[in-house]
């Protein structure tokens, strides 16, 4: 991304995408349980507090009675369906992982079987947005837990420690394709979950052979573990390599949530908060969703700049729109045009 001497200044700025996630499916709801929806009516005012509060975007997974993340796709047309007219004008983003929390005490930390994950395009009603990963990768998201970040909680058992750190995301070059290609044929747009640099590349080479025409809205996950972590320069370097046509929203963990979207939030990108990615606020002290979403609507403030509504994030996602084919989306997107056979020197758009 580019930034001119002014790109600071928030009114060249878009408003403030902040994405939710206030469904926390790594954690047991005793962790939590004020914050850890478990009932369906639980699950819908969450949704309504954060959009309330600010969010625009919702990240969507499901609980089953007995605490465990649903890993059944009727638990999540149901919630879709309630939510569709609970809060008309949110993001609607499914979990692409669906649940990643371990079924037992000592059991394996996975996602869903391939097959299962594409049925993600069969959902009814369909959600607007589902993440994708991009090229399979360790997902060690205990390799950054401190102390105090899992201090009387479920996940500091010794065995879910070791199962979380064993865990892989999934995410081949041929499950990729076969999966952009379903959900684009269901008209639900991929929010491209990115550990890193090598990640945006690959994106940009399914671009460049018109796998995926579209919008480019992309998360930078910066959680270790197989993973970039949360240092500036690995962020900088990120962003330095997003091309100006697209959508970039940060994403961390436990306490180094806020700081991270401190930055997107002066450097005109957008923000995701909430119980899945932290229930810290300041050291030892629990935070709820709808709390981290008003504590980032403070920041911008203060920083003057606007918060979006759901009709804004809509418009700057891109929600709804397609492009015809490798040469429009690169152009839309501001990367270089595919190079001609026999073209030498620098590439651009006429």
């Amino acid at each position: 991304m580019h930034f001119h001497d002014d790109a600071l200044f928030p009114e060249n700025q878009d408003k403030l995408v902040i994405t939710a996630a206030p469904y926390g499916p790594e954690w047991e709801p005793n962790d939590f349980r004020e914050d850890l929806p478990l009932t369906m009516d639980e699950h819908v005012q969450q949704a309504v507090d954060c959009y309330e509060a600010g969010a625009s975007v919702l990240h969507i997974h499901v609980r089953e009675l007995d605490g465990k993340g649903s890993k059944r796709l009727s638990k999540f047309n149901e919630l879709l369906g309630r939510l569709r007219e609970a809060v008309p004008e949110m993001v609607l983003q499914v979990g692409g992982s669906i649940s990643f929390a371990p079924e037992g005490e000592g059991a394996e930390a996975k996602w869903l079987s391939d097959d299962t994950r594409h049925m993600l395009a069969e959902l009814d009603p369909k959600p607007d947005q589902v993440t994708i990963a991009i090229n399979t990768s360790q997902m060690n998201i205990a390799e950054l837990l401190t102390a105090d970040d899992i201090a009387g909680t479920s996940l500091a058992r010794p065995e879910l420690q070791e199962t979380y750190r064993e865990m892989t995301i999934p995410a081949g070059p041929a499950w990729v394709e076969e999966h952009l290609r379903r959900l684009q044929a269901a008209g639900i747009q991929p929010l491209f979950a990115l550990t890193g640099i090598t990640g945006l590349e690959s994106v940009e080479r399914l671009i460049r052979r018109g796998v995926y025409t579209g919008p480019l809205n992309v998360t930078w996950t910066g959680i270790g573990g197989g993973m970039e972590g949360p240092n500036p320069y690995n962020i900088m370097n990120f962003i330095q390599r997003v091309p100006d046509g697209a959508a970039l929203t940060l994403e961390s963990l436990m306490r180094s949530v806020l700081p991270v979207n401190t930055m997107a939030i002066a450097m005109g990108l957008h923000t995701r908060c909430g119980n899945e990615d932290t229930i810290w606020g300041r050291k030892g002290e629990k935070m709820t969703s709808v709390q981290q979403i008003q504590q980032l609507v403070r920041i911008a403030s203060e920083l003057g700049r606007e918060v979006a509504t759901g009709k804004d994030a809509r418009d700057i996602y891109k929600i709804g729109e397609t492009y015809a084919d490798a040469d429009e989306t690169l152009a839309k997107l501001g990367y270089a045009p595919n190079r001609r056979p026999g073209q030498v020197g620098f590439t651009h758009h006429a």
